[in-house]
C-alpha cells in the first residue's frame, strides 16, 4: 500500500514537478490541495485542478481561505497599522502562514504520511512551512524535491517533458504572486541593489489620470463601509477598494528587507488597497487613541510583524499581542476621508465620535476651555520638577557658580 502525500501545490513548474517525482519515482499516493488566500479566480482554480489530475494525483482539494487569512492575520495587520521596514504589508509572507497552516490540516485530516512543498532553498517560504509542519504536525516527514535536489528550472523542464507532461514552460518575464493583501512582483530589476520594475512589469496598469475621493468607515478598526456601501466581512470590503485605487497604480514599490536565512533581499510589489487601509487607519488612530495607547502600540507592532514575517505565528507571545492589539480598537470607529490620484492618495481627515481633539475641551494653538493659564504654570513647575532638582543638586555638588 501506498504511503499517503500532502503536496501544497500551484499548479507551476516546481509543483508539477514534484507530482510527477513523488507519485512516479517515489511511490507515494499523492494528494494535492491548493489554499486560495485571494490570488486565483475561479476559472484559474478550475484549471489547477484538471491540470493536478492530469499529473497523476490520487484527490485534489481546494481550500478557500480568504476570510480565515483575514481573521488569523490581517486583521492584526491592520490594527498594528504594519509595514516591514515602513514600507511592506507583508503580503507573501503573511499569506504563506495561512496556506501552511492549512495544509497541515489538510495533512492531520487524512493521516498522511509525509507532507511536502515546492519551496528551493534560497528563499524564506521553505522556513515558513517547515516550521509550520514540525510544529503542527510532528513527526509527518517533510519532503521538497526542489530543494533537496537543487534542481535548476531547465532540469525541472527535462524531466517533465520525458514524462510527456504538456504545459507552459515558458518562464515569465516577471514573477507574479497575488493575494488579498498584495502582490509582489519580482524580475531582473530586483535581483540586485539598483534598478525599478518598468511599467510594464506591473500587474495592474494605471488607467485613472483624474482624482477620486472616498470615504472608509472603520468599526472598532475594521474595514465596513466604503462611501455608501456597507460589508458583510472586511474581505469584501478590501476588493471592493482595491477596484477601485488599483486603476490608479497606488500603492507600488519595492521592499528592501532581510531574510529569515539572513541575507538580503528586493521585492516589487502593489498593494493598493492594504497601503490605503493602513494609512486610513492609522490616521483614525492618531485622532481616538492617547499618546500611551499609540506608543505602545507601535513598539508591538514592530515586533509583531517582524515575527510574522520570520513565520512565527504559532509562537504563544503572538497571541498575546493580537489580544493587546484587538483591545486597543475599542474607539476605533469612524469615517476616514481619502483623495486617490494617479500613483498616490491622501488621507484629508477623520470624522469619529471618539475623536480626541474635540473642541469642547480647546483648540490647539488658539485657545482652550478645559484648563486655565494658571493651571498650565503649575503644571509646567510640577512637570519640570525632578529635572529641575536634578540641576540645583548638580550645581551645588560641583560648586558651579
Amino acid at each position: 500500500m501506498s504511503k499517503k502525500i500532502v503536496l501544497g501545490f500551484s499548479g507551476g513548474l516546481d509543483t508539477s514537478y514534484c507530482v510527477k517525482y513523488l507519485s512516479e519515482d517515489k511511490g507515494y499516493e499523492v494528494h494535492s490541495i491548493i489554499v486560495n488566500t485571494g490570488g486565483f479566480s475561479e476559472a484559474e482554480l478550475r484549471n489547477i485542478e484538471a491540470h493536478a489530475y492530469a499529473l497523476g494525483v490520487k484527490t485534489h482539494t481546494t481550500v478557500d481561505a480568504v476570510k480565515t487569512y483575514y481573521d488569523r492575520i490581517i486583521r492584526y495587520l491592520v490594527y498594528g497599522n504594519v509595514l516591514k521596514n515602513n514600507t511592506y504589508p507583508l503580503s507573501v509572507s503573511a499569506e504563506r502562514l495561512s496556506q501552511a497552516l492549512h495544509i497541515a490540516d489538510h495533512a492531520k485530516l487524512l493521516h498522511a504520511d509525509a507532507v511536502a512543498h515546492g519551496s528551493t532553498g534560497a528563499g524564506n517560504d521553505q522556513v515558513r512551512f517547515d516550521m509550520i509542519f514540525h510544529i503542527m504536525i510532528p513527526g509527518v516527514e517533510i519532503i521538497t524535491p526542489i530543494r533537496d535536489l537543487q534542481l535548476s528550472r531547465e532540469a525541472e523542464i527535462a524531466y517533465l517533458k520525458t514524462k510527456g507532461v504538456e504545459m507552459n514552460f515558458e518562464k515569465a518575464l516577471y514573477s507574479i504572486n497575488k493575494g488579498l493583501w498584495g502582490t509582489s512582483v519580482g524580475g531582473l530589476e530586483t535581483l540586485s541593489s539598483k534598478g525599478w520594475l518598468p511599467e510594464s512589469a506591473w500587474p495592474t496598469p494605471c488607467i485613472r489620470n483624474d482624482t477620486e475621493p472616498v470615504r472608509l468607515g472603520f468599526t472598532k478598526g475594521e474595514l465596513t463601509s466604503i462611501n455608501d456601501r456597507n460589508f458583510s466581512h472586511p474581505t469584501a470590503a478590501i476588493q471592493y477598494l482595491q477596484t477601485l485605487a488599483g486603476p490608479f497604480a497606488i500603492g507600488r514599490d519595492i521592499h528592501v528587507g532581510d531574510t529569515i536565512i539572513g541575507i538580503k533581499g528586493r521585492v516589487g510589489f502593489e498593494a493598493a488597497a492594504p497601503m490605503v487601509i493602513i494609512k486610513a487607519h492609522h490616521a483614525l488612530e492618531k485622532h481616538v487613541l492617547t499618546k500611551w495607547q499609540l506608543q505602545w502600540k507601535d513598539q508591538l507592532a514592530q515586533f509583531y510583524g517582524n515575527w510574522l514575517h520570520e513565520g512565527q505565528i504559532l509562537d504563544p507571545v503572538m497571541r498575546d499581542m493580537e489580544a493587546f492589539l484587538e483591545n486597543s480598537q475599542q474607539t476605533v470607529t469612524g469615517d476616514v476621508f481619502v483623495e486617490l490620484m494617479p500613483y498616490r492618495f491622501q488621507v484629508t481627515g477623520i470624522e469619529s465620535p471618539y475623536d480626541l481633539m474635540s473642541s469642547k475641551f480647546g483648540k490647539y494653538g488658539e485657545m482652550n476651555s478645559g484648563f486655565t493659564g494658571n493651571d498650565v504654570r503649575g503644571f509646567s513647575k510640577i512637570f519640570g520638577n525632578q529635572t529641575s532638582i536634578f540641576y540645583q543638586v548638580k550645581k551645588e555638588t560641583d560648586g558651579e557658580n
